[in-house]
């Protein structure tokens, strides 16, 4: 009989040219299938949560594929993991109704950009983490980022590439803290356009660094012009830290039901 099952996996994403099967390297899709292939003997199209790009890390990505092997569940992890890189884990799986699929049940995202603000870079964080020698006054990152709060048009935040043609999406929570010199700014959505977490990192970074003025990502949002925004950051700072198949993000946003919208 066939399972349909759902893995969350954690991988280093230096070493991939994203989670999509692509011509000019190795990716994190290819090397799923290759040890499902080797370890269940089947090679079954397998369904990523989000097409994270070269470079970008996950910490929790979920992947879902379709398989006849009749291996316990509990079991599946270690036996991916002894065909898996350093680079991947498998950290649990679980069997879900055949029509599931890990993006399209995704309700919400939260993705976490790590800033390591020190005035001297670190060689272990090069790969994992932007770097920057400038001053990032947290306090000041959240109170711009409220201005991305609610359901906006982001194609002012979305770079040339994406394949979308909707470009409205909601932000249900933004939040940014500091770690010793580690800045970690997480933002929590339903979804998100090409390079879009990336850039709205980008502009709020470019504001606390002088490049941007500050009070206008308003003002951006309503242009719907790229090119009012700030940079897009590395994807080596880029981490996806937790799907959502359910509605309990809004017990960690629970200001959601109200969201506002603008530039729409």
């Amino acid at each position: 009989m066939e399972r349909n099952l759902l893995l969350t996996i954690r991988y280093d994403g230096s070493a991939f040219c994203g989670w999509q099967v692509q011509k000019n390297g190795i990716s994190v899709m290819e090397t799923i299938q290759n040890s499902i292939e080797k370890t269940l003997k089947e090679r079954p199209p397998v369904k990523g949560c989000s097409r994270t790009d070269s470079g970008v890390h996950g910490e929790n990505y979920c992947v879902s594929f379709k398989t006849s092997n009749c291996i316990p569940t509990e079991r599946i992890p270690m036996a991916l993991n002894c065909n898996l890189p350093d680079e991947i884990a498998v950290l649990s799986c679980q069997e879900v109704d055949g029509e599931f699929h890990a993006r399209y049940n995704a309700l919400a995202k939260i993705y976490t950009y790590r800033v390591l603000n020190s005035p001297v870079r670190d060689p272990f964080w090069a790969k994992r983490a932007m770097h920057t020698p400038y001053y990032i006054d947290v306090e000041s990152v959240n109170e711009q980022a409220r201005a991305f709060l609610g359901t906006h048009d982001f194609s002012a935040f979305c770079n040339t590439g994406g394949n979308t043609l909707d470009n409205v999406r909601t932000i249900y929570g933004f939040n940014a803290i500091r770690k010793g010199d580690m800045v970690e700014m997480q933002v929590c959505g339903n979804g998100f356009l090409y390079n879009m977490v990336r850039i709205m990192m980008g502009t709020l970074i470019n504001m606390e660094t002088g490049l941007l003025d500050k009070n206008i990502i308003g003002d951006i949002i309503k242009s719907k012009d790229r090119q009012k925004a700030g940079m897009t950051a590395p994807a080596c700072g880029l981490y996806l830290t937790r799907v959502f198949y359910d509605e309990s993000f809004k017990e960690i946003y629970p200001g959601v039901e109200n969201e506002k919208k603008i530039g729409i």
